[in-house]
């Protein structure tokens, strides 16, 4: 096909318009020719004949994408014509418009038309709006793209903190079945729908099923002991006293507090502000922490103005002054027991590293008196069919890419590991972590058995299904089948493209499902990332956007945006440009995180002056306001 490269004997403008035209409608002839193909193989697949127009569209978008028309596309736009880069949309209608200009222009069979006037850009885009809401629902009237956000656990003990996300403009609620329980999911739901009621907005609920957690096991622990810190300035004095957060039996660890302690059940209805609680650390120093404040979720806020080492069964005295001013012991108080932080596993490169299949606790390398390596660190990871999976050469990414490895051997103590990626001075090797496998074909059916053990609950409170680490048609259907034995065949399903696999599978799986099932696409660049490296990943998403557009498929734009901002109250140039590149996605992700309010608005922001200037890839030229 790549004929329609070729030289031009005729230069003058004339000759060009004919030599443009005649390429054109090769490349047409081409690509029904190989779109007929493969929807051959979809009506086999189907066993039937109807052929839902996004399929013929997807059909002849891949087409045109096996064959290089850059030189052409250069041609045409010096002829002032479509350079045929964001016909997406209807991609047969595109080149039927140049054609038909062509013939115009050439006086060549200048009264022909061969495309369909009913299939035009307008009718086109109005699939991909309906399709998008009826999967993603209705976006704020100010914006065209929607806002999803991953819920906290908050969010299943304050209801008002749910209805001001939707009032802050969230569209979307994402439920990250990795976390929580079904208790907290049902009261998630039913704050959604009580929110729903009170704002008059609509809100859809994606249920995130967790997939298989490869991930790294847990690590030896350190001593039961807390060092609480001051703030101190360069000259060792101090700025700020530690603040603690004492949280209860209704209440949960608050991670924007550095320290956190677990108290009794049903003592935090006998705490009052103003109350000691003095102890003697594990030095034998007297220290005292003074409680300061209730938070909106019944956590006691306390301070302590000396450093202290807490010891795990340490016993506090409570203590508090009368309205005369004498003090008096309450009673003597026990935080929950405590474990000690894991022990530290540093690793730089060129480090040995043993992925046991073992359930022991990871340590770090033993050495013997003189510096040689006695054993190599090691660490934890389950299912063992992983390990199993592993070959000599494959790589092994961990914690998102912080750490890379390489598999030296695989023997009845696990995979031994090199070393390859991390910081020179070492980067710490984490419990909990995830591992990617980009060359590994693994034998995990699609859905883990906690999958399936949630689904009988998700299918009766979700909108839609996020399917993590879905990489096949196959999977998609066995996905289906599954709602289908649960009544719910009509439940949309988020396919989230992390993988290697994913990506090369991505047109197999939306062709195989449009007509038939109702599908979304996450582009999940977290892990997507590590498997495909940062740069190619760049070229990727933009390949995904594209490939769902031609299919009228919607697409979430997900992991990390705005997260300094979310998480840390902080703007990143970086991540404003990401967030306004997510515009042309029909959603964009928000990552739970103390700023969440702050985030939202300024991606509500962004992505409604975006719509002002893009639609999709195609720019809108509206008067500069210079």
């Amino acid at each position: 096909m790549n004929n329609i490269l070729q030289n031009i004997e005729d230069d003058t403008y004339g000759g060009r318009l004919r030599a443009v035209l005649r390429d054109m409608m090769a490349l047409r002839s081409f690509l029904q020719t190989d779109a007929g193909e493969r929807l051959n193989q979809f009506r086999n697949h189907r066993n039937s004949d109807d052929i839902p127009f996004s399929a013929l569209n997807l059909a002849h978008y891949l087409a045109l994408r096996k064959v290089d028309i850059r030189p052409l596309q250069s041609r045409l736009t010096d002829l002032g014509l479509s350079s045929l880069g964001r016909g997406e949309i209807n991609i047969l209608r595109n080149i039927d418009l140049v054609i038909e200009t062509l013939k115009r222009a050439t006086s060549f069979y200048p009264h022909e038309t061969s495309y369909d006037p009913d299939l035009n850009w307008p009718s086109a885009r109005e699939m991909l709006e309906k399709n998008t809401e009826s999967i993603l629902g209705f976006p704020t009237p100010s914006r065209n793209v929607r806002i999803m956000i991953t819920l906290p656990p908050e969010a299943a003990l304050k209801p008002s903190l749910v209805g001001d996300l939707m009032r802050a403009g969230m569209n979307c609620a994402r439920i990250n079945c990795a976390h929580d329980d079904t208790a907290a999911w049902s009261a998630m739901v039913r704050n959604i729908r009580n929110a729903e009621a009170e704002t008059g907005r609509h809100c859809k609920v994606l249920f995130d099923l967790a997939g298989h957690k490869i991930r790294t096991g847990s690590i030896a622990r350190g001593p039961a002991i807390v060092h609480v810190n001051m703030t101190k300035d360069l000259f060792g004095q101090i700025q700020a006293p530690a603040e603690i957060c004492l949280y209860t039996d209704n209440g949960a660890s608050n991670d924007t507090y550095r320290y956190n302690f677990s108290l009794p059940a049903g003592l935090g209805d006998t705490l009052q502000e103003g109350d000691q609680l003095q102890f003697i650390d594990c030095r034998g120093k007297h220290r005292s922490l003074e409680i300061v404040h209730r938070d909106l979720s019944g956590n006691w806020i306390a301070t302590c103005r000396q450093t202290a080492y807490i010891e795990s069964g340490c016993e506090f005295s409570q203590v508090r002054k009368s309205a005369d001013g004498e003090s008096r012991v309450i009673t003597m108080i026990t935080f929950q027991p405590f474990s000690g932080k894991p022990v530290e596993i540093r690793l730089v490169p060129g480090d040995h590293l043993l992925l046991s299949w073992n359930a022991e606790a990871g340590q770090p390398a033993q050495y013997d008196d003189g510096g040689k390596i006695l054993r190599p660190a090691v660490i934890g990871c389950q299912p063992r069919s992983v390990i199993e999976s592993l070959q000599p050469g494959h790589a092994v990414w961990i914690d998102d890419g912080k750490i890379g490895t390489e598999v030296i051997s695989v023997s009845d103590a696990g995979a031994l590991l090199r070393v390859m990626q991390a910081d020179p001075n070492g980067t710490l090797l984490k419990e909990g972590k995830g591992l990617n496998l980009p060359e590994t074909r693994m034998t995990l059916p699609p859905l883990s058995v906690e999958d399936l053990e949630n689904l009988d609950f998700v299918v009766q409170h979700a909108d839609m299904i996020g399917f993590s680490f879905v990489e096949s048609l196959d999977d998609l259907n066995f996905l289906i089948m599954q709602l289908h034995k649960r009544q719910r065949p009509d439940l949309p399903i988020i396919a989230k493209i992390e993988t290697n696999r994913a990506v090369k599978n991505l047109p197999e799986m939306i062709l195989g499902t449009l007509g038939t099932h109702k599908i979304g696409v996450m582009i999940a660049r977290g892990d997507l990332a590590v498997e495909l490296g940062n740069v190619r990943l760049a070229e990727v998403q933009d390949e995904i956007l594209c490939l769902c557009e031609a299919a009228h498929v919607p697409v979430i734009w997900a992991t990390q945006v705005l997260e300094t901002l979310a998480k840390k109250g902080g703007r990143s140039r970086p991540e404003i440009t990401d967030a306004a590149m997510g515009a042309r996605a029909e959603c964009v992700m928000l990552n739970k995180g103390p700023y969440i309010f702050q985030a939202v608005d300024v991606l509500d922001s962004i992505l409604t002056a975006m719509q002002e200037s893009q639609i999709k890839k195609s720019s809108r030229l509206r008067a500069l306001s210079w």
